[in-house]
């Protein structure tokens, strides 16, 4: 086999399923002249609609919509009332907003190891609670559910709050149990690269009323909004400072068309995932990551761990090569190390403890002297660091076919051969 064309589209996966459903609630939006949620000429209900879709979804009894699930993580930590003096359990494969919600709400990140799902170890988990420890950030990166019942078992333990970061997995599912509705609160996005999109938007979901209303009034501007959508400072228990973080009824629009779709979009990414990780296991070593429940994966990347990293680095070369690539310049098939600030090591204001504000906030707050001795430098999560070292991480768009799938495989099988791997 020689070189070729790219094999791989990018990363979009509900993009690839826009179509005249988008369009028209979109113009429904337009010709109502009424794009904010609460009033306006005509108001279409859109972001109502989304919320109600996730709350059955997910069986919950409350969702919210927001502009982006940067803010819906932040606006968890001020509706879990988390702060300073907290610790938050965060894995070391996550995306650098996770962190930042943590440092924004005057708390402090713990770091703790991924295993071979490549989410939270709930083994190391157990080992870095402490007493100033609050909540638990579970990440389902790469579609992926770890080994959710220990999670959560460990966090019922000790009393711990359980935020589920379902950003990378909308549509999936650990044993059934659609995944969004295990914690005291989950958080969604919709932002371009996730199974379903609207360029951007985020989404809150809980069963708790207090922890909605609170998460309402900081979505907004600090108060709940009255049956005419005006704001309404009249109940003290849900009075303080929002962020103006509102989802607008165009963004809801596309939502709404695109919620209707996940299964799909989903079932198509699970399939091509599947057929990957089933082909490319054994050659040059390779084994899939840890996968728990394969039925309940959203299925949006393939990771693929080599036996050590110089065989990762050289095999992810030669196959790019090959044409397993994205693009003209790639974007899939390369180093997990090479992955960014989905890596804790590479978030240098982390690892630096830079605070907000030009001072060193959070961690020069007295309330949290516990964690003077803290690192986030590389080699604070060895076991993890030993892993991203040596696996390669590949997207699996939902318009992936057989017989490009077919191809990629036998990319990797020649690449193999020529290195000696096979």
């Amino acid at each position: 086999m020689t070189a070729n064309q790219p094999l791989v589209p990018y990363e979009w996966p509900g993009s690839y399923y826009y179509g005249e459903e988008e369009i028209e609630l979109l113009g429904r939006v337009i010709r109502s002249r009424s794009p904010f949620r609460f009033y306006g000429h005509d108001p279409q209900g859109f972001a109502d609609a989304l919320e109600a879709a996730f709350c059955h979804r997910l069986g919950r009894k409350h969702a919210l919509s927001v502009n982006s699930a940067t803010s819906a993580l932040s606006i968890a930590m001020t509706a879990l009332r988390i702060g300073p003096g907290d610790e938050v359990l965060i894995p070391g494969y996550l995306w650098v907003a996770c962190i930042g919600a943590v440092v924004r709400a005057g708390a402090i990140p713990r770091l703790v190891e991924v295993d071979e799902s490549f989410v939270m170890d709930p083994d190391d988990l157990r080992r870095k609670v402490t007493p100033h420890s609050k909540a638990v950030l579970i990440v389902n990166m790469c579609g992926a559910t770890g080994r959710l019942d220990e999670l959560l078992a460990v966090a019922r333990e000790h009393n711990l709050l359980v935020i589920e970061d379902v950003a990378q997995a909308a549509g999936g599912s650990f044993r059934g149990k659609p995944l969004g509705s295990f914690g005291d609160v989950a958080v969604f996005s919709f932002q371009l690269n996730k199974n379903m999109t609207a360029g951007d938007g985020g989404l809150l979901a809980t069963d708790d009323e207090a922890i909605y209303e609170r998460a309402f009034a900081a979505h907004d501007l600090g108060y709940p909004r009255n049956a005419a959508g005006r704001l309404d400072p009249s109940d003290p228990e849900f009075q303080g400072w929002g962020q103006g973080s509102r989802m607008n009824e165009l963004t809801a629009a596309v939502l709404v068309a695109q919620e209707q779709k996940l299964d799909t979009i989903t079932g198509a990414m699970r399939r091509w995932n599947h057929y990957l990780y089933d082909h490319l296991a054994g050659i040059a070593g390779i084994r899939p990551r840890l996968r728990l429940d394969p039925a309940g994966d959203s299925g949006p990347f393939v990771l693929l761990i080599y036996p050590d990293a110089k065989t990762c680095q050289a095999m992810c070369e030669r196959t790019s090569e090959l044409g397993v690539r994205s693009g003209p310049t790639g974007g899939t098939n390369y180093p997990l190390a090479d992955h960014g600030l989905h890596l804790y090591s590479n978030n240098a204001s982390l690892v630096n403890k830079r605070g907000v504000n030009g001072s060193r906030y959070p961690w020069a707050f007295p309330e949290n002297a516990f964690a003077a001795t803290y690192r986030y430098d590389k080699g604070t999560l060895p076991a993890s660091d030993a892993l991203f070292a040596r696996t390669a991480l590949l997207t699996c768009p939902p318009t992936l076919s057989e017989q490009a799938c077919a191809q990629i495989v036998a990319c990797f099988r020649q690449a193999a051969g020529e290195l000696g791997k096979s």
